[in-house]
Formats: structure tokens, C-alpha cells, sequence
């Protein structure tokens, strides 16, 4: 399940980030988005999603969700 599929509110645990552009892998990495660590999807929005890592909120837009497997 990617992070457009997952519930407000709830926390998971991401399992892989599935991309080949590692431009992308390197950003989501920076923000502390990396297998094995929390995340937390605060709210959905229309094109994208605001979700919680660590001490921090990100807003992410749909492709960024897509690539996040929970």
C-alpha cells in the first residue's frame, strides 16, 4: 500500500521507497523518509497529502505518495 491509500492519523512504517529517480530518493531521504522509519499521514488533500516524520511536517504531492510503500 502507498501513502494515497493510507488512513489519516495512522502511523506506519515504510517498508521501501519504489523509484528510479535518485534525485527523488535523495529528497525524501533528507527528510528522514527511508525503510524502516515512522510516518504518519496527517491529512489528505486534493494533490498531495501532509504527512508527519520524526519531529517534522511535510507537505508531499501525489507522486511523492505514490512512491512511499507502507
Amino acid at each position: 500500500m502507498n501513502l494515497r491509500e493510507a488512513e489519516d492519523g495512522k502511523e506506519y512504517i515504510i517498508r521501501e521507497i519504489k523509484t528510479d529517480d535518485e534525485e527523488l530518493n535523495s529528497f525524501l531521504f533528507s527528510l528522514g523518509c527511508y525503510s524502516g522509519e515512522t510516518i504518519t499521514v496527517v491529512r489528505h488533500m486534493k494533490n498531495g497529502c501532509v504527512v508527519a516524520i520524526k519531529d517534522g511536517r511535510y507537505s508531499i504531492d501525489n507522486q511523492l505518495a505514490e512512491a512511499i510503500i507502507v
